[in-house]
């Protein structure tokens, strides 16, 4: 089966200072041209075909619900971008590739939950290009290794709302088919506006097994490397989720997946979202982190 894909992926008690960031400067990484370079002339029609979409068929998270969640502000020479993370650690954050390849640095902002607000519980941490982790096998043209970590300048203050996510253990090889996954971040607001999310949003799915996944997507896009989400009821991440944890629950929240790449037909069209599976990198993330 061929089918066309875009990736999706867009206080201060551990920093000195608070970090103003002009939102309406920040895009998501969908946008930018680099983003774009890695298709044929033939697919760039692809670019503004569906320019509106969000985390879709989602819901409005409480404050704190996803403590290890990260809105990614990268930039880049072209501008600022939007992506999704996650804590690791309290020096290290984890997220997609494609979110900081090529990047000049960044602010990771953690304990949030309304980005746009000055919110008491949020930390606001600046990160330069020398504390960019890419995993070296990344190539953008057929997504593979899309992960990174990211040191950040100063250490994060953990706290009921800043909370290290819990990855697989060493020698765990549950495939998680058929637990219920959520992926959360600050995608798209609506089909009809180019706005993202002021606040974390989230939605839920079946995670297919590896081989349902392979029927959807054919074997040019998934390995044993990645790990699906079902896409039924038009449930799904997209443009600005990028790098965003999938998680099940397993004693508390364990992050399972990273936001890699969807259906450039829409995020509501119910093909399953692809993602980063974090148990075939657990040796490369300790490698590259203090964890």
């Amino acid at each position: 089966m061929k089918t066309i894909v875009l990736l999706i992926g867009v206080l201060a008690a551990a920093s000195a200072e608070w970090i103003d960031i002009d939102w309406s400067q920040v895009r998501p990484i969908e946008e930018f041209d680099h983003y774009w370079a890695r298709l044929p002339s033939e697919l760039q029609y692809l670019r503004n075909a569906f320019p509106n979409r969000r985390i879709t068929n989602g819901q409005q998270a409480t404050p704190g619900q996803f403590p290890y969640q990260i809105a990614l502000i990268t930039t880049f020479s072209a501008g600022t971008a939007l992506c999704g993370g996650s804590v690791l650690t309290r020096n290290y954050i984890l997220t997609a590739a494609h979110c900081v390849q090529t990047a000049l640095g960044g602010t990771a902002i953690v304990g949030v939950h309304n980005r746009l607000l000055a919110e008491e519980s949020q930390q606001r941490i600046a990160f330069t290009a020398v504390g960019i982790n890419i995993h070296s096998g990344y190539t953008s043209t057929n997504f593979r290794n899309d992960i990174a970590t990211v040191r950040l300048n100063s250490a994060m203050t953990l706290n009921d709302r800043v909370v290290p996510v819990r990855i697989p253990v060493a020698g765990d090889s549950r495939t998680f088919a058929g637990w219920t996954g959520t992926v959360s971040g600050f995608g798209r607001l609506s089909d009809a506006s180019t706005a993202t999310s002021a606040v974390v949003m989230y939605t839920s799915n079946p995670i297919m097994s590896e081989s349902e996944c392979l029927y959807r997507w054919g074997s040019n896009y998934i390995q044993t490397q990645n790990i699906c989400l079902s896409g039924d009821g038009g449930r799904s991440p997209c443009n600005g989720d990028s790098g965003g944890p999938l998680a099940v629950q397993d004693n508390g929240s364990l992050q399972v997946g990273i936001v890699s790449f969807g259906s450039a037909s829409g995020c509501s069209v119910g093909m399953p979202s692809v993602f980063v599976r974090v148990s075939h990198f657990r040796d490369w993330i300790i490698a590259n982190s203090d964890l």
